[in-house]
């Protein structure tokens, strides 16, 4: 008789079904995963920016004005004699939260006008034709031109900014939806009499969140960017609060004396908007329906290669 044949064991046998390959893709996908890491690490300079900084961002200490980078004060300080490091820090903070606030209102508000623009013929024009006004300007012009109205206030620069960044991200919103619009589906919707906001909200914004989240990480880093270039053309964040861009306008007084105090919120500057920029490239990758194809198939021989 011929001897039975070893089967694996049930437990090995498990432990190769619990892989996961889509988190195999996802470290497989360098761009994502580096922007990922700048980004983590930023937003985790934001978060713990109190317990980081070894000084108060707002002490003055002139006895210590412009004082080299050193053991006790890392990056300098200013002509203040205010910690660089500590500002840097803060600045940062500051940075994320009106690029996040940014970001997030030029989204909601530029969502909804590209899908009632895509919706309604009517709105459509008229919407578009204040979009087109507004493409009309420069960004870093019309931000220039908003806050000369406004006012040098923090609220100012991100209402600002997200008049600068909705006309792009409506005009995003508004071609995918009007691909969605011809579909089937949203046919059969409209013959069963579904509203709609129905229609918009609950079929149609969905499929088009693809293209937009890979906007958001592009509007993200421009906001940066942005805001830094009006607060160091000092119309942006108002002094004392520490952002990066007005740490560059204080800098370019005194950078022949002291390269302290723009270079290293410049570096902070870069990397934030690299890790944010990688993170937006590696999402459109990941999101590219070619890719999806391929990625299925991948995953398929892996699992024929899992289960041999």
């Amino acid at each position: 008789m011929n001897a039975p044949q070893q089967t694996e064991p049930l437990s090995h046998t498990t432990e190769k079904k619990k892989k996961n390959p889509t988190i195999v893709r996802l470290l497989s996908n360098r761009l994502l995963v580096r922007g990922a890491i700048l980004i983590l690490l930023s937003v985790i300079i934001a978060i713990f920016a109190p317990l980081i900084s070894p000084f108060d961002m707002l002490k003055v200490d002139p006895a210590h004005r412009l004082a080299a980078p050193s053991t006790l004060h890392w990056f300098g300080t200013d002509n203040f004699g205010r910690d660089v490091f500590s500002r840097t820090m803060y600045g940062v903070r500051i940075s994320i939260m009106i690029g996040a606030t940014v970001t997030i209102i030029a989204s909601v508000i530029g969502l909804i006008v590209g899908l009632l623009s895509a919706y309604y013929k009517v709105l459509d024009y008229i919407l578009m034709r204040i979009c087109d006004g507004l493409f009309a300007f420069p960004s870093i012009l019309l931000a220039i031109a908003i806050m000369s109205a406004l006012g040098p206030k923090t609220i100012n620069v991100i209402i600002a900014l997200s008049l600068v960044f909705i006309p792009s991200i409506a005009r995003i919103v508004r071609s995918a939806a009007l691909v969605v619009k011809e579909k089937t589906f949203v046919e059969a919707l409209k013959a069963q009499g579904a509203s709609s906001v129905r229609i918009l909200f609950l079929h149609i914004a969905p499929n088009v969140l693809s293209p937009l989240i890979v906007q958001v990480t592009y509007v993200f880093a421009v906001t940066i960017l942005t805001e830094a270039s009006l607060s160091f053309l000092g119309a942006g964040i108002p002094a004392p609060i520490p952002s990066l861009g007005n740490m560059l306008y204080d800098g370019k007084l005194a950078i022949y004396t002291a390269w302290w105090m723009t270079v290293f919120p410049g570096i902070f500057i870069i990397l934030l908007v690299l890790g944010l920029n990688l993170f937006g490239d590696g999402l459109r990758d990941w999101l590219n329906p070619k890719n999806v194809v391929l990625n299925r198939r991948r995953k398929k021989r892996w699992q024929r290669k899992s289960l041999s």
